[in-house]
């Protein structure tokens, strides 16, 4: 029984697999544009209310801040009568309207105890004095301070009581706060305009944030779904080998192991090509999920090159491949496993696709501040379409050997960059293979 050619070629995701992921990223965009969009409107209620509202109370504060002066400017004025107030020239008190200065535009005028108004003479009063802020601070001997509208203008409306010879006059100021209402109302328009424009912004920006950012879960996805159909595609041909040898066996369960032919030895060789492979998706999978520390100590490149040209010297001499190792003592800082995982990794994939007779050179350098560890072969090389490929996982060329997983350098690849450094590989001028390795040096 011999074993079954394996499959090179890539798995590839099924359409309602891809069409899963894509209604799974536009939910997700929507809920975090809606998220934003809600932040972003709860940002802008508070600070535009902020805003409204801090202004309404500083116009009022000015605004009552001149009513108050033009009541104690009158005040002052009346406390110093020394007789009826009725008796004397309105101008005394400085009633009337008010232009320019601290209280410009306020109405002022008094009430005397008898209820008869002061004011200077020919001044129409429609709807004045404001009776109720007469009586509650006639009644309760302090100033009165609430809005009001005359003639459907709005007010502010401040009655003041006086003591004057045993008799209590009060004091009334009125100001329009028509100037007022319409700042506010501006005020609230532009807020209003400007927190619509800010949200439509917002929600742009949002959804076009929520797009780039959704890219690396995109692309996630789709390299755990296409791991997933890789892993099943090449664990399929094992399995399949494994049951057919098995179902050689029960068919010739009466006869002796060694009649039954090449079952154990295909058994055999499946196990280990599954155990190979369990073990590179355990390692891929641990580097994803970021739970495969690496270890930084001091060693020696040179050592992981030439211990990784040792263990696969049998190798190379059962295919017929020549080891040639130039190695100078580099120092580096990293995790001796792993550095040795790759060194081992580029040699035994040079030597598989070397084909024989051939040489594999290996070499390690310092230069300058980087350290380089070399590999190259005599092989066929590495076709140009093929070059942006041959660190994906389970990518493996049309004329590769069937013996290859196409894992192995992906984890060379992950080594390296976890070490700080970067993997390229390339074709020699002169034919065969080169993959360069550059790490950090040590000093």
């Amino acid at each position: 029984m011999k074993i079954l050619a394996r499959p090179r070629a890539r798995s590839s995701i099924s359409e309602p697999a891809v069409l899963g992921d894509a209604r799974l990223l536009r939910g997700v965009r929507r809920r975090l544009v809606a998220w934003s969009g809600a932040i972003t409107l709860a940002i802008l209620l508070v600070l535009g209310g902020a805003i409204y509202f801090t202004t309404a109370r500083n116009l009022a504060a000015v605004a009552e801040g001149s009513l108050k002066y033009r009541a104690d400017t009158v005040r002052s004025a009346l406390a110093g009568a020394p007789s009826r107030p009725e008796g004397r020239p309105p101008d005394f008190f400085r009633l009337g309207f008010a232009l320019g200065g601290p209280a410009s535009g306020s109405f002022a005028l008094i009430v005397a105890p008898s209820n008869t108004v002061i004011v200077p003479p020919d001044i129409p009063l429609q709807g004045l004095p404001v009776a109720d802020g007469v009586a509650a601070a006639r009644t309760s001997g302090s100033s009165d301070l609430r809005l009001a509208s005359l003639g459907g203008v709005p007010c502010r409306v401040l009655s003041d009581p006086v003591d004057v010879a045993g008799s209590r006059y009060v004091v009334q100021v009125i100001a329009d706060r028509t100037a007022e209402q319409q700042t506010l109302a501006t005020l609230l328009t532009v807020l209003g305009v400007g927190g619509l424009a800010a949200m439509a912004l917002a929600l742009a920006g949002g959804w076009l944030y929520a797009r780039r950012a959704l890219v690396p879960i995109r692309d996630s996805l789709r390299r755990q779904r296409e791991f997933a159909a890789d892993a099943s595609h090449e664990l399929r041909t094992p399995m399949t080998v494994l049951r057919a040898s098995v179902d050689d066996l029960r068919r010739h369960a009466d006869q002796p192991v060694a009649s039954v032919g090449s079952a154990l030895d295909d058994m055999g060789a499946e196990v280990e090509h599954m155990t190979d492979l369990v073990e590179g998706l355990l390692t891929l999978a641990r580097a994803d999920s970021g739970v495969l520390e690496i270890e930084h100590q001091p060693l020696d490149l040179a050592d992981a090159a030439t211990s990784a040209l040792a263990e696969l010297s049998p190798l190379a001499a059962k295919r017929g491949v020549t080891l040639a190792l130039d190695a100078q003592p580099t120092l580096v800082s990293g995790d001796p496993t792993r550095l040795h995982q790759l060194a081992t990794i580029l040699v035994d994939n040079a030597i598989r696709h070397a084909g024989g007779p051939a040489e594999v050179k290996v070499s390690v350098r310092r230069d300058g501040g980087t350290a380089i560890l070399e590999v190259e072969d005599t092989g066929a090389g590495i076709r140009d379409e093929d070059l942006p490929h041959v660190f994906d996982r389970f990518w493996r060329a049309t004329d590769a050997p069937p013996d290859g997983l196409g894992l192995g350098l992906s984890i060379a690849s992950w080594i390296a960059d976890r070490h700080d450094g970067s993997i390229n590989a390339s074709t020699r001028p002169g034919g065969g293979a080169r993959f360069e390795v550059h790490l950090p040096a040590s000093a």
